[in-house]
């Protein structure tokens, strides 16, 4: 068991530096307070290399990619090509054509349902998923077994917020066609071990969908080391753009599926009678592609990779060390998920006892501290955990001790204004 990490241990990232880089964060409330945000496993802050990036093709060189021979319609099509390679290089995909770029993970999942799903699962078979799943990963596999006949077994977890491995292993010797899972807990921070899960799954046949949103912002995520078939994830949780995300597919899997979208740029030749697709990536980017979204994540790839995934998971890990037992030292603070650090990242969920978690983020917020309250597209595991919803914190590079602190002076005041 991991224990928990002093102060000290943030010297190897320096916070300064990085958050000059992010003029939101110097920003005040409407009610003079600066900014503390710790809502990052909802969306994160952009930082200047980003929106330079995407403000440089707007400027002086925007055009459609793919199109043209004209000199701004190259350098663009040359951006959104590198990003592509950038991305493929960041989760160390064997091809940059396996790396196809959508608008955000829930589209990433939808199209893999859509495209392989419909013709590859059928009457009888069996999907296996978790009871951690963002609704996101849960709901399109929920419909397709609707459609199809198939059916949908759900894992559960233990006490601590970690996977019933024995479940799920109880499950995929039943026979599984397709496993779909969460790396991380957007709900809990749980890491689970997918490395392992993945090799158990592929020993029993299941075709794997790995759900990468909340792990590749945040640490190392190798899609060779892994052995998935799919992986999903959101530039917007990772410093990039709104309409950047990123399928990852075994090509062997991706030339055989069918297109998710019709229409411009996945075609090759179109006759009265029949049309023949694109290549691999382009046959599933139908249309104008979000093209300066995706340059921006290329760009967020290139800061990440500047700062080092690995330094910001033991960033993350320390804030998460110093706030935890604050929060657990807290009279009429529930405190849920994993206690300690072993395979969790920097998200922290918790309910103060006889106020609501949305009063509780609206008085937090008339001080300056930005967290989520609410399921978190995730109500299966709030039914499990026997709430409704619950207020929830998440750290990511330019995060510090005192807003940690401020986080816990916010429950204070909570506490005063509901006289609890």
């Amino acid at each position: 068991m991991t224990s928990m990490l002093p102060r000290t241990e943030v010297a190897t990232l320096d916070v300064r530096t990085i958050r000059a880089d992010f003029p939101v964060l110097s920003r005040k409330t409407a009610s003079g307070k600066t900014v503390v945000y710790l809502d990052n496993a909802a969306t994160s802050q952009k930082p200047r290399q980003v929106l330079d990036a995407m403000r440089t093709v707007y400027e002086e060189h925007n055009a459609n990619i793919h199109r043209g021979v004209y000199e701004f319609s190259e350098r663009t099509t040359a951006a959104f090509e590198g990003a592509r390679e950038r991305v493929a290089r960041f989760i160390n995909a064997p091809e940059p054509r396996e790396v196809i770029f959508v608008r955000n993970a829930t589209e990433g999942v939808n199209l893999v349902a859509y495209a392989w799903g419909r013709d590859n699962i059928k009457s009888g078979d069996r999907i296996v998923t978790s009871v951690l799943e963002h609704h996101s990963n849960f709901v399109p596999w929920q419909q397709l077994a609707a459609e199809t006949g198939a059916t949908i077994a759900v894992v559960g977890i233990d006490e601590d917020g970690r996977l019933d491995r024995d479940q799920l292993r109880a499950e995929l010797r039943k026979g599984a066609k397709l496993l779909a899972l969460t790396h991380t807990s957007n709900g809990l921070g749980t890491i689970n071990p997918v490395r392992e899960i993945v090799a158990e799954a592929k020993a029993s046949g299941a075709t794997v969908l790995v759900d990468a949103a909340q792990s590749v912002p945040h640490l190392p995520v190798d899609v060779a080391d892994i052995g998935c078939d799919f992986l999903v994830f959101s530039g917007h949780k990772m410093l990039a753009p709104p309409g950047s995300g990123v399928v990852w597919g075994r090509a062997s899997l991706l030339l055989k599926m069918r297109p998710f979208l019709y229409g411009g740029d996945m075609i090759s030749r179109v006759a009265i009678d029949t049309t023949t697709w694109n290549e691999l990536p382009w046959k599933f980017e139908a249309g104008t592609s979000a093209y300066v979204d995706a340059i921006g994540l290329g760009a967020a790839v290139d800061y990440l990779q500047g700062v080092g995934l690995e330094a910001i998971h033991r960033h993350e890990l320390a804030l998460t060390g110093y706030l935890l037992p604050k929060l657990l030292a807290t009279d009429g603070v529930v405190v849920y998920g994993p206690k300690d650090l072993a395979d969790r990242v920097g998200v922290v969920s918790f309910n103060i006892e006889g106020i609501h978690p949305h009063d509780v983020a609206t008085i937090f917020d008339s001080e300056g501290v930005c967290v989520r309250a609410g399921h978190h597209c995730n109500q299966p595991l709030m039914n499990r955990l026997g709430t409704a919803a619950t207020t929830r914190a998440s750290f990511y590079l330019y995060n510090t001790f005192e807003e940690c602190d401020a986080l816990i002076a916010a429950i204070g005041t909570a506490k005063r204004v509901f006289k609890i």
